[in-house]
């Protein structure tokens, strides 16, 4: 579902916000599905919950995104908020010490509570008896959203809309980073193994064929034949003669000793 055209008949987005679109809008369709949804068996500040619960997650999604991760410009973040995609508000307040895991503006409102005081939320764990250690405010469903090491839980609302939604984005696309530089890594190095094979299998060529030529140049048939035949040389298919390769370059020399010795004493013989 796209976003409301109001967002963006006054002014065009800016280049990258086409990376953080697609979550907002899957939150603005998740908003409108819960307003849609009927109030059975439910308290009648409890049906109110979501509302505050995704307007603070879509606004976490933001500043996360710009000022912890730095993954959008001063210029999406801007427009969110001309846009009034995100709670300026909140954002404010987030900025300041005590304040960075508020769950809505309305929590430390004293107008809306009685005797003068904030929600049971802005209230660390360790400062609470234990039947208050589970209690929720009433409007917006939080467990506690004080500042500080165990002072409340890290999903203040204790459901999705808890999650942290800008660091599950940087962690996936880091792993897919990640994942695909190991797949381009892997094949450059198959690459390089080919290259390397490839190498190997030429310089045997140059070898056998340098033999060839060495054998067979100005040699008289019958005694190319009996190199052929010699059990400690091998032929090639055009017919040329290479060492086995279990032969050291000593062994292959005497190999072709002997069998000239031999074709000499034959000589000698017939005359």
């Amino acid at each position: 579902m796209p976003l409301p055209q109001r967002w963006h008949k006054k002014k065009k987005a800016p280049e990258g916000f086409d990376d953080i679109k697609p979550v907002l809008e899957a939150l603005e369709h998740e908003l409108r599905d819960k307003v849609k949804e009927g109030t059975a068996n439910k308290r009648k500040t409890e049906s109110m919950w979501p509302v505050h619960q995704i307007s603070r997650q879509k606004t976490r999604y933001v500043y996360d995104m710009y000022y912890t991760h730095k993954r959008i410009s001063r210029q999406v973040y801007d427009y969110c908020i001309a846009q009034k995609l995100v709670d300026a508000a909140l954002i404010a307040k987030w900025k300041k010490p005590g304040y960075e895991r508020l769950c809505s503006t309305y929590v430390i409102n004293s107008s809306n509570y009685k005797f003068g005081t904030t929600s049971i939320c802005r209230v660390p764990w360790y400062d609470r008896g234990p039947d208050q250690k589970n209690a929720r405010d009433p409007t917006t469903g939080c467990l506690g959203c004080a500042s500080g090491k165990g002072a409340g839980p890290q999903n203040i609302f204790g459901n999705k809309y808890g999650q942290n939604l800008a660091a599950v984005q940087v962690a996936r696309e880091r792993r897919r980073e990640e994942m695909l530089k190991a797949v381009q890594e892997a094949q450059a190095k198959r690459e390089r193994g080919d290259d390397e094979t490839d190498d190997e299998d030429d310089d045997s060529d140059s070898d056998e064929d340098e033999i060839v030529r060495a054998n067979a140049s100005g040699e008289s048939k019958d005694r190319v034949r009996e190199l052929r035949a010699s059990p400690t040389l091998a032929t090639t298919a055009s017919g040329g003669i290479v060492a086995p390769a279990s032969q050291t370059p000593g062994e292959m020399d005497e190999s072709w000793h002997e069998v000239v010795t031999k074709k000499d004493r034959r000589g000698r013989k017939s005359k």
